[in-house]
């Protein structure tokens, strides 16, 4: 899933990495976070490939600027009414998650021919340098995530939410704080699935990259990066609809429990996102053309 994009899940939701996207505009700028993974990270390309790949990607980030974005404004007033008008409840959550997850399908369609295009012209050492890579990735989270005891992993898991948190919202009551434990209580052994499902999608992709040339790759390909839950283990499927759940319980609970101080401080950082959007050049030319 695009990095920066799932900046936009991340505003809705509170649920996932927020420090990495806390200056959209920035973010936006680095042209490999319009991709469902991040390429540099798993593949060594050669001069030819990084200069086909940064024109395709110029392309394709013009695309998205000058047709995806003025929707995401239109997303961001909607959150930040519901902020606004106190009207911060399941169902609303539930609908502004559903339209994130349709930009983000729609991005993926977008940039999937040039995926494909690309990992068609891999040869066989980039193949295997991007499987070693995608085993140091899974190697790498069962340290961080699966190694320490489930009471250390849930405790670590409330940490990194509050701090998020506090981020957007400003320090906790202590009512809050007691709320972000309880909704790490209620995820338990999620890591589990998460990770077991992250290496279950690498292995699908690396199975698929081997028969590149087949006639059925570019099919694969578009189910792995635009379909992927179609392709997730039953595991997964029940711990991330109930990770979804936890997380909309979540922030409907601390807005309730939210005061004055700590709604002028998410709106303006929701005000920062808009302004960061706004400052884009390829969205100005967007909206005088």
């Amino acid at each position: 899933m695009s990095r920066w994009l799932k900046c936009l899940a991340v505003v809705l939701t509170l649920s996932l990495a927020l420090g990495a996207c806390s200056r959209v505009g920035l973010a936006y700028r680095n042209l490999d976070v319009i991709i469902p993974w991040t390429l540099s990270d798993y593949l060594d390309m050669n001069g030819e490939q990084k200069g086909w790949f940064n024109e395709r990607l110029k392309e394709h980030l013009s695309w998205h600027c000058t047709t995806q974005l003025p929707g995401y404004l239109d997303w961001l007033d909607r959150l930040q009414a519901m902020v606004e008008t106190n009207q911060v409840t399941d169902a609303a959550l539930q609908t502004r998650t559903r339209e994130a997850k349709q930009a983000i399908a729609q991005t993926a369609r977008e940039i999937t021919p040039s995926a494909i295009e690309l990992l068609q012209g891999l040869n066989d050492k980039q193949v295997a340098e991007m499987n070693d890579a995608f085993a140091k990735d899974q190697r790498k989270r069962q340290h961080d995530y699966l190694k320490p005891s489930l009471d250390q992993q849930i405790k670590e898991r409330g940490e990194r939410m509050e701090k998020r948190l506090n981020d957007w919202l400003g320090p906790l009551s202590p009512t809050q704080q007691q709320r972000v434990v309880a909704w790490s209580n209620a995820l338990g052994d999620q890591n589990t699935q998460w990770i077991a499902n992250r290496a279950h999608w690498q292995k699908q992709f690396s199975a698929a990259v081997a028969q590149r040339q087949s006639p059925e790759f570019p099919q694969r390909i578009e189910t792995l990066l635009v379909n992927r839950e179609s392709l997730w283990t039953a595991d997964y499927r029940k711990a991330y609809a109930n990770t979804e759940a936890q997380a909309r319980s979540l922030f409907v609970d601390l807005m309730a429990e939210s005061t004055p101080t700590q709604r002028e401080r998410l709106l303006k950082k929701i005000e920062g996102v808009r302004k960061d959007f706004n400052d884009l050049k390829c969205l100005k030319a967007a909206q005088q053309s």
